[in-house]
């Protein structure tokens, strides 16, 4: 059986195996690092991003250069045009280029899903049905606290069912843990 190999020792499907793990390991990456660097420590670029403006650009738009690093890094991890002569005596590790690769795609749907269609920053559509219904849905009601304590749905290509995420936003005004806009609190 022939190897088909893709650059120099890698086969086709084990880069596309690596691309695939690292765009959905970053759902996790994000959903962590938004839960707990957005909504903690990072709340001074975040806060904007749930609060009403006119701006084109908001501090949160931070977080993509963020995104963007690692994403680099691991272009550069991956490239022997970086990892030799210009870091002597490291030689190029080429999965490093497949989980670069993952982790810009995940940018690019994360860029066409939340600032795209949930905040309609590049087109206006409004989804009736179907699963880009609920990503909607799950992200509204992640605005539906007023500041950066309680909250649900921190992801942002994996929407939870809507009347679970309203039960725990009910469940946490109740407790005390979150502070709810009006609009969802009288629903």
């Amino acid at each position: 059986m022939r190897r088909t190999a893709i650059c120099a020792g890698m086969t086709w499907y084990l880069a596309l195996a690596i691309f695939l793990a690292s765009f959905a390991a970053m759902e996790a990456v994000a959903w962590a690092a938004h839960k707990y660097v957005m909504h903690g420590f990072g709340w001074a670029w975040h806060r904007d991003h749930h609060e009403p403006h006119d701006r084109v650009f908001e501090k949160n738009d931070l977080f993509a250069l963020v995104g963007a690093a690692m994403s680099i890094t691991m272009f550069a991890i991956g490239s022997p045009l970086v990892m030799g002569p210009v870091v002597p005596g490291l030689a190029a590790w080429e999965p490093g280029t497949w989980i670069g690769l993952g982790i810009l795609g995940y940018g690019v749907v994360y860029t066409l899903i939340h600032d795209g269609l949930v905040h309609q920053r590049y087109f206006r559509w409004v989804p009736r049905r179907g699963y880009a219904r609920r990503l909607v849905q799950a992200h509204k009601l992640h605005h539906a606290t007023l500041g950066k304590e309680g909250g649900v749905s921190f992801g942002f290509v994996i929407a939870r069912d809507p009347v679970t995420l309203k039960q725990e936003l009910k469940a946490q005004r109740e407790s005390g843990i979150a502070v709810l806009r009006e609009a969802l609190e009288e629903g």
